[in-house]
């Protein structure tokens, strides 16, 4: 009997052993050698709170599994790789962002050449995003009928991490190498209290979220004061935890419990969402660049490269000091622990869009920069679909109030306190409006406007007539 040949294992976003379709495929041939491309040059450089996350899952993962680290571009390392350790195949699991795309056709064409061959597993999806079209096989662009779709196909039960004979080989680079955490200043420090990154944190994560957080979900999930949200989307984007399984572990949950069952339809249709992005990058490419209702051309944005006003506002919005308390505390929240609240995602994304009246292409930078989950795909999708520019979007005239989101989704105001706490002191009544309060109120208080907190730098009312008369042009096109 011949012994086998090693696979080499191409690592991507699946930091798991437990449902790696590639992991499964390679360990069934024989010995597998796990190989991580730390930087390749043909896709969009990390943000820094997404390379903070990386070093720490890749710190978790090599305790699990021996990572040969390298650098340089895919194309040319694998083939490079696979020789050395007399590997036979390669395997990856695929991405749907176009750059991984165009990157997963050069690691074939240049594996080809060199006689491997080339294999690739459906990524971390629920389907691959060709399976689901409408009736006329066309891509769909409607969430609710895609969705429906999903369900009515299901999808692969998930699979338990698989017995692996590992094959390590030698001169891989040492993580600290790539230098992926801050330093001068480290912006991160105290993150580690937020998260752990890597398998076994995530477990425990999921464990914790479907315990504590998924009973009340459908209507808690919208109030950032509260631990109804699950708090895994970094680990999802860098694979530590595949989709299939979590659907399965809400699924048992609600099976075990029925009065979970409306809360995990809920929170399987957010996994949903997710799905929904991916397929529309894949079948739209130009999503992160590009306006995808194209009438959005003509929108009348200010631009803060020639305007120096609209530049002092972005960078305002950037520091949480924009006047408004509620905005304020989120894009705090995101500085300071590299994850923000989906509802106060949307909140702060529309007071950029529709206050501000600035581009959604400079916060979705601004979310690849500092969001520890920042997808291509979830990032440029939940963007234009605050815009209105996007797919199955809000409606143009839907321009959040941030007074009455904070009032509403931080009733007792522990979230606005907890990241503005410089307004701790407010009643209730004004600490979404502090400059509506008294001057003795916000004596008593400590609060002096323009100086220990901004006055706002718009009014709600005057920046909400601006957006709608710059929709109307929209409207016209």
């Amino acid at each position: 009997m011949s012994t086998p040949t090693p696979t080499l294992w191409w690592v991507r976003h699946d930091l798991r052993t437990d449902d790696n379709p590639a992991l499964t495929w390679a360990a069934a041939r024989g010995p597998v050698v796990p190989v991580v491309v730390v930087r390749d040059l043909t896709l969009r450089p990390l943000g820094g709170a997404s390379q903070w996350w990386l070093h720490h899952s890749l710190a978790a993962f090599q305790q699990q599994v021996p990572l040969h680290l390298t650098t340089g571009l895919a194309a040319d390392e694998l083939p490079r790789l696979a020789k050395a350790a007399g590997a036979t195949a390669v395997v990856w699991a695929r991405g749907y962002a176009p750059d991984e795309i165009r990157q997963s056709k050069a690691v074939k064409e240049a594996l080809e050449r060199a006689g491997i061959a080339a294999h690739s597993v459906p990524g971390n999806c629920l389907r691959e995003p060709w399976d689901i079209t409408n009736n006329e096989g066309a891509p769909m662009k409607v969430f609710t009928p895609f969705w429906k779709r999903v369900l009515a196909h299901g999808w692969e039960a998930p699979q338990p991490a698989p017995t692996v004979q590992w094959q390590t080989l030698s001169g891989g680079k040492d993580l600290a190498h790539f230098r992926l955490l801050p330093t001068k200043p480290n912006w991160a420090n105290g993150w580690e209290k937020f998260w752990q990154p890597g398998e076994a944190g995530t477990q425990a994560r999921a464990e914790e979220f479907l315990t504590v957080g998924l009973k009340g979900y459908g209507e808690l999930r919208n109030r950032p004061d509260l631990p109804h949200v699950s708090r895994l989307s970094p680990a999802i984007h860098f694979g530590e935890i595949s989709v299939r399984r979590l659907a399965q572990l809400a699924n048992a949950r609600a099976a075990a419990n029925p009065g979970l069952r409306a809360d995990a339809d809920k929170f399987l249709s957010e996994l949903g969402w997710r799905e929904f992005a991916h397929h529309l990058l894949y079948h739209y490419p130009t999503l992160p660049t590009q306006n995808w209702k194209t009438g959005f051309d003509n929108y009348p944005w200010r631009d803060p490269a020639t305007d120096p006003v609209a530049a002092a506002d972005l960078t305002a919005w950037q520091r949480g000091q924009t006047g408004y308390p509620f905005v304020d505390a989120g894009m705090r929240e995101l500085w300071q622990t590299g994850w923000l609240h989906n509802r106060v995602r949307m909140v702060v994304a529309s007071f950029l869009i529709k206050h501000l009246r600035i581009h959604w292409q400079h916060g979705e930078a601004w979310f690849w920069e500092t969001l520890c989950d920042a997808d291509a795909a979830n990032n440029a999708a939940s963007w234009q679909w605050v815009a209105g520019s996007g797919a199955d979007a809000a409606p143009y005239f839907r321009i959040f109030n941030p007074i009455g989101q904070g009032e509403k989704f931080d009733p007792e105001g522990a979230y606005t306190r907890q990241y503005c706490p410089e307004l701790a002191a407010l009643p209730n009544e004004f600490l979404q409006q502090p400059w509506a309060a008294p001057a003795l109120v916000l004596k008593a208080a400590d609060v002096t406007l323009g100086q220990t907190y901004p006055h706002p730098i718009v009014n709600h009312e005057a920046a909400r007539a601006a957006a709608l008369a710059g929709y109307e042009r929209v409207k016209g096109s």
